[in-house]
């Protein structure tokens, strides 16, 4: 199988380790990753700031920059939730035919990393070694969009190692949301104060996410509080092995 890897903007720009570390992973797992230098932004910003028809030009692009692809994997249940849930508007919206069925083809192959691993390979141990003690929040886009379920977790209870303790309220929003925390701080924060509170409950060295916009808006709150916990997306922890 060869996997075309959709790294996202935000991973590319500010958390290129990711990426990196989703390559090791799945090369490690005997699979051919391509790297289409061409992608961009898949226009989620735009499309949910209310500017949707400038998403249009961006959702053409990934497209065709996809089109080939046999399998497309990212580390973001966001973006992916971008591409599987609301590109279809975005292409109605288009008035393009040619467009609604370009995307009606690239949904299907369209995969975020944990729900990849366990649902198209059937993997749940794949060879981690990670001796932390760490938390998963789970995203509100891997829960209520992409209905990740525990995929996530099927895979980190399978790392060696690892002490892997649960998060009170999980399933609460973390208050970041993209531009929610900009145009709505006081409430954003309210909510990330929440958050935080939960994830020191668990006496935690490490968070762990599907989605690094999350993880960078947890860990700023508890960097500034100087709390010693790190943030690591779950790509590096499964990257992660014994020998490294």
């Amino acid at each position: 199988m060869r996997v075309a890897l959709f790294i996202t903007c935000f991973n590319d720009t500010l958390f290129p380790e990711v990426g990196i570390n989703l390559v090791r992973l799945l090369e490690r797992l005997g699979i051919d990753v391509e790297f289409p230098e061409e992608q961009t932004c898949c226009g989620q910003m735009h499309f949910n700031t209310g500017y949707q028809r400038e998403s249009i030009p961006l959702a053409r692009h990934f497209v065709s920059t996809f089109a080939n692809a046999e399998v497309i994997v990212a580390p973001s249940a966001s973006c992916v939730g971008m591409v599987r849930e609301l590109y279809p508007t975005v292409a109605a919206l288009s008035g393009d035919a040619a467009l609604v069925r370009a995307v009606e083809a690239i949904v299907p192959r369209t995969y975020e990393l944990t729900e990849f691993l366990t649902r198209v390979l059937g993997m749940e141990d794949v060879g981690a070694y990670y001796p932390h003690r760490v938390t998963y929040h789970p995203t509100c886009h891997s829960l209520r969009v992409l209905h990740l379920g525990d995929a996530p977790l099927q895979l980190l209870r399978a790392v060696k190692g690892i002490d892997l303790v649960e998060l009170s309220d999980a399933r609460e929003c973390c208050g970041f949301g993209g531009t929610f925390a900009i145009k709505n701080a006081d409430t954003s924060a309210a909510m990330l104060g929440d958050k935080v509170h939960h994830v020191l409950d668990t006496g935690a060295e490490v968070v762990t996410s599907a989605d690094t916009s999350c993880l960078m808006h947890i860990g700023g709150a508890l960097s500034r509080m100087r709390a010693g916990v790190r943030t690591v997306h779950l790509a590096e922890i499964l990257a992660s092995t014994e020998e490294k």
